[in-house]
């Protein structure tokens, strides 16, 4: 009778009041992966630190080890662990001997492999729970294994170790939860057939960590000082960093498939971000309202460019890859150890303050903070020797979570003194003194108010607490997750092979991986020296863009970066000149996904372009409605127009949404749109027409063999896609040809066969609708990147 001798004992020593409240239920924790490094270093740690915490409260426990090893090595192993527990440095010796030897008792190994495994651990635990005349409260089942073994322990836990209706089921899953947003949604869809959502806790131990656990509530206990401040008109810039001494040695497997935006920024430091920006809820304590603020402010943040942030690698990177993962000698790694990354939130309290996340192995020190700096618009004219510590309206106003580590070893809240006095829960935190000497951000301690935990506690612990008591809004739901995938997923994809700086590591890293924000973009502030370069690597630079003909037409061509920036020059260069010569410019853009980098150019570098005196038409529309994400006007919104000034008046979307439907022919959309165009545009002649071309050969949204567009009087027509949505607006090849000028511009691998076939067939529009663009008084340019010319 295990249950019941352990029991006797505890009560004995006096740790429970009375053997009645044992009654409330019994829980069983069951530790999968229980003799791996997280286990032996955090988790049972955890497990003992609940079982201390909560063996007055009424409940009881056993506690189950699981993995693949066999019973007796495997049993070994665990209880080497399991005498190593240690007790809180406040916890009387006596009791800690008493606990520690009782949660020994509780805890029993089990080789779980089969199915059959799983039924004989369920029939144990029922068959126990019996012995002892215990109602069963709950099952926890910690999945601390990689993530290609949950969906097969996710069918044994389903099928033949639930436990009885009445009781609840916690799991507990450890990141990586996917590798990008398919993967990430693949992952839920299998668990989501065994568990349901109330049922999965997804770790994010950054939730756990003091520091971090405290924004909210310290958001939401001094709203009377941070409501006036918490916004764009007040706050300078916000920087949520992570850096680490350590390099990947050792991890280089896990590292080369994830890399540090997977393995930090996707998830932590995102978390921390959420914290900041979401809109406080009603009530902070409730799950479901913190969870729709997070998607709320998940919906508000920029997309990420490959501009948006900055790349390295540590040195010996590379030679730890070859080594570890036997790859030949000549083998490069692109994958990230440093990274710095600008997000924007276009939400009205956050438009125009950049979050700056920063993380990376192998830099100088070990610390981690979420630092939000404050404007100060204030100028004193008196030395700042005259006036009392802290108290200067010139000194910087910031408020920092120190998540730990560095200069202060220690969780902690920091406000300026300058800005307010905070409130703290005194159960909780305490106000820290005896730190004189220390500075923090340049100031010294004395200049802030400084709380610290009143008992620190490590973030494992806390989250398997609030894993009994069922606190979901310290884990990541299923909606959560794929938010978060789906805002880093794009940056990703960009930089898979993207070329990294390359740094030795440590303090010899001096001003190497600084950066800078120029233009709404991320550059580093110094250039790479030539010895840390990798000889082997091609860059861009190298090569110099390429004028020559193509289909008898000028072609300009350069590594696509280039050839953005020589594009967006060309535009602005004719648009000034149109404006001095006729007073206004018209531009017809195309949609998809080749001019989206080429609008932000235009918006982040090219001030003066005469946006003024520019009329916005649009090449091509979908028959979606305008603030439908597959909109091509939503897309030159978002990426363009609202960074410009264009006057109201002067843009142009396509008629597509009449009468509250899509693109019905009675409506005559498109006979509006020529009536437009015939009014604002002299002799219906565009001064420039930005096209792009399709695998297919199809430009602006006219299609091979299609029915109209290609040829006739029509000069604006509607025609069929053959993908979705089928349905599109778009400006006729006649039309087109009328214009001035018309560049072309083809970006990519994926367009390489197609280029090569178009430099090779003649004008055949209703096989190649690309093929027919041919100015009949104009001129026609190609923009033509060595990846679409070259493949």
């Amino acid at each position: 009778k295990m249950l019941s001798r352990v029991l006797c004992a505890v009560l004995f020593v006096g740790v429970l009041p009375s053997l009645a409240e044992v009654s409330q239920g019994h829980i069983s924790v069951v530790l999968l992966g229980a003799t791996g490094d997280l286990a032996k270093k955090y988790l049972w740690q955890g497990l003992f630190q609940l079982y201390m915490d909560q063996v007055s409260s009424g409940h009881s426990f056993t506690f189950h080890g699981a993995a693949l090893t066999a019973q007796e090595p495997g049993q070994r192993l665990m209880f080497d662990v399991l005498k190593k527990l240690a007790c809180p440095p406040d916890e009387p010796p006596n009791r800690c001997a008493v606990l520690k030897d009782q949660f020994l008792k509780l805890s029993q190994y089990h080789q779980l492999k089969t199915a059959e495994n799983y039924t004989v651990l369920n029939r144990e635990i029922e068959t126990l729970l019996r012995q002892e005349g215990l109602k069963e409260a709950g099952r926890i089942f910690y999945f601390s294994v990689p993530p290609f073994a949950y969906t097969e322990i996710a069918h044994h836990i389903n099928s033949s170790c639930r436990p009885p209706p009445g009781a609840w089921l916690r799991v507990v899953l450890e990141k990586p939860f996917g590798h990008d947003l398919a993967s990430a949604q693949q992952l839920a869809a299998e668990l989501t057939s065994f568990f349901r959502e109330e049922e999965m806790y997804r770790v994010d131990h950054y939730l756990g960590k003091q520091a971090v656990a405290h924004i909210l509530p310290f958001r939401d206990q001094n709203r009377q000082f941070l409501d006036p401040i918490w916004n764009r008109h007040h706050v300078e810039r916000v920087e949520i960093v992570l850096k680490e001494t350590v390099d990947a040695k050792g991890r280089t497997s896990f590292y080369e498939q994830y890399g540090v935006i997977r393995d930090v920024l996707q998830n932590h430091l995102t978390e921390a971000l959420m914290f900041l920006t979401m809109e406080l809820p009603g009530n902070v304590s409730r799950a479901e309202e913190v969870l729709q603020s997070k998607l709320q402010a998940f919906q508000s943040l920029r997309r990420l460019e490959k501009t948006s942030a900055v790349l390295g690698q540590y040195q010996a990177y590379a030679s730890q890859v070859r080594e570890e993962l036997q790859k030949p000698q000549g083998y490069v790694s692109t994958t990230p150890t440093f990274a710095g990354v600008l997000i924007h939130s276009d939400s009205l309290r956050w438009e125009g303050v950049p979050f700056l996340l920063a993380s990376g192995k192998a830099l100088d020190e070990r610390v981690g903070y979420v630092r939000v700096l404050f404007k100060n618009r204030a100028y004193c004219t008196q030395s700042e020797t005259l006036r009392g510590a802290g108290h200067s309206q010139c000194k910087a106003k910031q408020i920092i979570f120190y998540i730990g580590h560095g200069a202060l070893n220690t969780p902690a809240v920091l406000v300026s003194r300058n800005l307010f006095g905070p409130v703290m829960p005194k159960d909780s935190w305490r106000e820290a003194m005896g730190w004189s000497d220390l500075h923090i951000f340049g100031q010294p301690l004395s200049d802030y108010y400084v709380y610290t935990p009143v008992k620190e506690r490590d973030a494992y612990s806390v989250l398997i607490s609030n894993i009994y008591h069922g606190r979901k809004d310290f884990f990541i739901t299923t909606e959560n997750l794929l938010a978060s995938w789906k805002f880093w997923t794009p940056l990703l994809d960009s930089i898979s092979h993207q070329p990294l700086r390359l740094y030795p590591g440590g303090v010899e890293n001096q001003h190497l991986l600084d950066f800078e924000m120029v233009n709404g973009e991320l550059a580093f502030t110094v250039a790479e020296p030539v010895e840390l370069m990798n000889p082997d690597r091609q860059m861009p630079s190298d090569y110099k863009t390429i004028q020559a003909k193509f289909r008898e037409s000028p072609l300009i061509s350069a590594w696509s970066e280039d050839l953005i920036s020589q594009l967006a020059s060309d535009i602005e260069k004719t648009a000034s000149r149109t404006v001095a010569h006729s007073g206004q410019f018209h531009l017809a853009l195309s949609g998809g996904s080749s001019p989206v980098v080429l609008f932000q150019r235009l918006a982040r570098h090219h001030y003066a372009f005469p946006w003024k005196h520019t009329h916005i038409w649009l090449v091509d529309e979908r028959c979606v409605p305008l603030t439908d994400t597959e909109s091509n006007f939503f897309s030159l919104h978002n990426h363009l127009l609202q960074s410009v000034r264009v006057p109201y008046f002067n843009i142009h979307p396509m008629p597509v949404h009449l009468n509250q439907r899509l693109c019905v022919e009675e409506d005559r959309g498109t006979e509006l749109y020529a009536k437009e165009i015939v009014a604002l545009v002299a002799n219906a002649s565009f001064d420039l027409v930005l096209l792009g071309v399709g695998t297919d050969g199809h430009t602006a949204s006219l299609f091979p063999r299609s029915e109209t567009g290609l040829e006739g009087a029509q000069t604006v027509v509607l025609t069929e896609s053959p993908v979705k949505p089928h349905q599109r607006m778009s400006l006729s090849l006649p039309l087109i040809n009328r214009a001035k000028q018309v560049f072309v511009l083809v970006l990519g691998k994926g367009k390489h066969d197609i280029t090569t076939l178009l430099s090779r067939v003649g004008h055949q529009p209703r096989k190649w609708p690309v093929s027919g663009v041919s100015p009949s008084s104009g001129q026609l340019v190609w923009y033509v990147d060595y990846e679409a010319l070259l493949g």
